[in-house]
């Protein structure tokens, strides 16, 4: 009986290399997938590059208009239409701007003409001064003669005339650029129960309760943030007022508007930049006078910080200064100057959001003692176990 041969022809073929492997059919379907999801990264990065300007002009519209919406829900519930409310209170912002910059201009513009006008005494002093000092023989007209035929000179004035087009193209950009955030925060105010809506439909149920909580806490924050900055920023006006005025230094009504504005509205180094033209104005005056300036700044802002500020902000913009101090370093390192003026009440914000969803419990004796608080009564005035009325508004609001 012959034995059986179990191979069969193919495999009796002898196998070359390469011959048995095959490429799957899955591996070209993916790397065109691959290819397409990497081109539409990269043109997500472009797009996102170039739409940056305009996303942050949305961003700083949409705080904006966030702080302007009490005072435009005010006058509508009193039957005025949406849009007049909100044409109206951005009238009187930019009223009010307008002044303070003429106020400023017009300061400024005096300021220069001044110096204009006394830098040939302002030049023979300081000549006089060098010549009894350094025993030197200098003279204005021979200062002013190298001067004018100096090569530096020249050369700065060709650099500076070939600089116009670039600074009359930064200007017109910066026009434009306020135009745009005037046009979206004057949309975002007027239509935002609409935009609300629009927002809340194509989110289930559950969701659009969270949204609208976000939005309320947001509108409610962010205006409590801009009213308690205005208000803060009349007082320090004027106090500072009364300085100037008992100091004798020119311009006091307008250096007294630009503290308030400057030194609340810019975080961290306001004080300092808003402190930094009237000590130069008061100066001209008396060089003491720009010591008391200095002195009176230091001290109004520590009695503002420890004093005023609590009081004011305790019921708006409830949050620890570290805290608001990080938030300004990390919106500063985000978006620069945008960040820095949103990072509070962005911050503040999100901690009244979180507040509401963070369990707390009352402290034990230890605990409040290790705490600094001592033993206090459950909902007494530093019960820090309790959390705030708003907190408790909407927890019921959600457990309904």
């Amino acid at each position: 009986m012959a034995a059986t041969d179990d191979t069969s022809p193919d495999d009796s073929r002898p196998t070359r290399p390469g011959d048995g492997a095959r490429m799957p059919r899955w591996l070209p379907r993916a790397v065109v997938v691959t290819l397409a999801l990497f081109a539409c990264f990269q043109l997500g990065v472009w797009a996102f590059h170039q739409l940056l300007g305009l996303l942050v002009d949305i961003l700083i519209a949409f705080f904006l208009a966030l702080a302007v919406e009490p005072a435009v829900d005010r006058m509508a519930a009193r039957g005025m239409r949406r849009g007049a409310a909100t044409g109206l209170v951005f009238l009187g912002i930019t009223l009010v701007f307008t002044a303070f910059f003429a106020m400023l201009g017009s300061m400024l513009a005096g300021q220069i003409q001044n110096i204009v006008e006394n830098f040939p005494a302002y030049l023979d002093a300081v000549i006089g001064w060098l010549n009894r000092t350094f025993h030197a023989r200098l003279s204005r007209v021979e200062i002013q003669s190298s001067l004018l035929h100096s090569d530096w000179l020249q050369k700065y004035l060709r650099n500076s005339a070939g600089g116009v087009l670039d600074v009359s193209a930064t200007v017109l950009g910066g026009l434009f650029q306020l135009l745009s955030v005037a046009l979206f925060s004057f949309y975002f105010a007027a239509d935002g129960p609409r935009l609300r809506r629009a927002l809340c439909s194509v989110l289930p149920p559950h969701r659009q309760t969270e949204v609208l909580r976000a939005w309320e806490l947001a509108v409610a924050k962010t205006g409590g943030y801009i009213y308690s900055r205005a208000l803060m920023a009349l007082v320090s006006g004027i106090a500072h007022y009364v300085l100037f005025v008992v100091l004798g230094v020119p311009y006091a009504p307008a250096l007294a508007i630009w503290v308030g504005l400057v030194s609340q509205f810019i975080p961290t180094i306001g004080t300092y930049l808003a402190g930094a033209l009237p000590m130069l104005l008061a100066f001209t005056v008396d060089p003491w006078y720009a010591l008391w300036v200095l002195a009176f700044v230091v001290v109004y802002q520590q009695f503002e910080n420890y004093v005023l500020q609590p009081r004011i902000t305790a019921r708006t913009v409830d949050i620890h200064p570290a805290v608001a101090f990080g938030s300004v370093i990390a919106g500063t390192a985000l978006l620069g100057a945008v960040g820095a003026l949103v990072a509070i009440p962005a911050t503040a914000t999100l901690q009244a959001f979180l507040g509401a969803y963070v369990k707390r419990y009352e402290l034990v004796e230890g605990a409040a003692a290790a705490a600094g608080g001592g033993s206090r009564r459950p909902g007494g005035p530093g019960d820090v176990g309790r959390p705030p009325a708003l907190v408790r508004l909407f927890r019921a609001l959600r457990r309904r």
